[in-house]
């Protein structure tokens, strides 16, 4: 982990860095140090910098953002130390760019800005996603009008050209066994299981499979050769059902909340004076 904190400098995200110029800056100082009140409640700092503190809340966030979705029980005490003394290196460049007086460069401005701008934003979307949650009827009522909740379940059998895909269908309309052939023709893993790929939905698949299998009917097998990236296909589909409320349940809430956001966000731009000048 150790040589993978010390290549993400140059990756961090400029929100994540610049946070740390904002509290370092002018307002950002002010921000920075804890109010009397709060002293009791809130941890101590992970560093102070010439009497700018490091928040503990600030050092995990930005630990987050490096570790990029993995896990921080993989992080150990040096990865951690490391992290701190990038966050410190920050700390001090942005309060030497305080004294330059860089936060009245325009430019800089313009993006300190834009950064506020995308932060507010984005903890005003999570607010909004917290307080908005769908109800158990609303999902069940998206559930029941989904239009695309069907799951295949069907076997095929992989071969690497449509000569050898044409033979195998020609061995299929005969007595030969879908399982047994792919057993002994499929260059596929599933052939252990006789063709078997269980249960899906197409989206899952490369479209001209997933289309394939649309459009046969349960017990039929495809009666042309059918091509992918991975070679040419003879395809069965053995079964079909609607997937399970719970299994579907998260992709179900991502389409709500979607959409009630999207609402949001249009409602806003009723009562709200645009003028695009660009």
């Amino acid at each position: 982990m150790t040589q993978y904190f010390s290549a993400q400098w140059s990756r961090v995200s400029t929100v994540a860095a610049i946070t740390i110029l904002l509290a370092a800056c002018g307002k950002g100082q002010q921000a920075a140090a804890p109010a009397v009140a709060d002293k009791a409640a809130s941890p101590p700092p992970v560093a102070v910098v010439d009497g700018v503190p490091i928040s503990r809340d600030a050092f995990q966030d930005y630990l987050k953002g490096l570790l990029r979705g993995k896990s921080e029980s993989e992080v150990t005490a040096e990865d951690k130390d490391k992290v701190l003394d990038q966050m410190i290196n920050m700390q001090l460049i942005a309060a030497q760019a305080d004294k330059d007086g860089l936060e009245k460069d325009p430019d800089v401005a313009t993006r300190l800005a834009l950064v506020r701008t995308q932060i507010l934003a984005d903890a005003a979307a999570q607010k909004y996603v917290k307080s908005h949650e769908p109800t158990d009827q609303e999902l069940h009522a998206a559930y029941d009008a989904a239009t695309d909740k069907t799951e295949y379940r069907a076997s095929h059998i992989l071969v690497p050209t449509k000569e050898k895909a044409a033979q195998v269908i020609k061995k299929l309309k005969g007595v030969a066994k879908f399982e047994d052939v792919a057993k002994a023709e499929s260059t596929d893993n599933s052939k252990a299981n006789g063709g078997d790929l269980g249960w899906f939905t197409t989206a899952r698949m490369v479209k001209p499979f997933g289309d394939a299998v649309k459009g046969l009917k349960v017990g039929e097998t495809t009666t042309e050769p059918v091509q992918t990236q991975y070679g040419w296909h003879v395809i069965k589909l053995v079964d079909t059902r609607d997937a399970p409320f719970d299994q579907l349940k998260g992709q179900l809430t991502n389409g709500i909340m979607q959409k009630k956001f999207q609402d949001y966000i249009d409602s806003l731009k009723k009562t709200a004076k645009i003028e695009k000048k660009l």
